[in-house]
């Protein structure tokens, strides 16, 4: 293997890697009017999963109470934003267009359905009923959709 050639692919991994943060900067922006809409309709008030999971996770939390809706949503952004880089990972593997979209869909939405309750900051996806179930995947799908048609419209491969 030639320096060119380690260089070359060093290059195409930051390529995906930014790409795929720039897609899920669209899919989280995507989400966010999603769930706006969807809370405004039913009258849902605004999940501190993020915080919660956030401070779990990371050890870190809201400076006092009255932040914690800012710092639910700076974790909901970057969470999000960094779930891109699977989309840009798997193009950089050869799997694109709508199969990597429904690839990504699965890990985006498969992890929120075992990872929040694991870190018991929502209940478990029996508790969830069909109609938790099919929202939480209806955002998740519009999330995945998003950042997938962005990355296919930024990425000339």
């Amino acid at each position: 293997m030639t320096s060119q050639s380690i260089t070359r692919g060093i290059g195409l991994f930051g390529n995906a890697l930014g790409k795929g943060l720039l897609a899920g900067l669209a899919g989280t922006a995507a989400i966010t009017i999603s769930q706006v809409i969807e809370m405004k309709i039913t009258g849902r008030k605004p999940s501190d999963a993020p915080a919660k999971a956030a401070t779990k996770v990371l050890d870190v939390k809201a400076i006092n109470i009255e932040h914690k809706p800012k710092f639910s949503q700076e974790v909901h952004w970057a969470y999000g934003t960094s779930w891109g880089i699977t989309r840009g990972l798997l193009s950089l593997s050869g799997i694109k267009g709508w199969a990597a979209t429904a690839i990504h869909f699965g890990a985006v939405m498969g992890t929120a359905m075992v990872m929040t309750p694991a870190l018991k900051v929502a209940p478990p996806v029996k508790e969830w009923g069909v109609k938790g179930i099919l929202t939480d995947a209806l955002h998740h799908a519009v999330y995945a959709v998003a950042a997938g048609l962005f990355f296919d419209a930024i990425n000339e491969d």
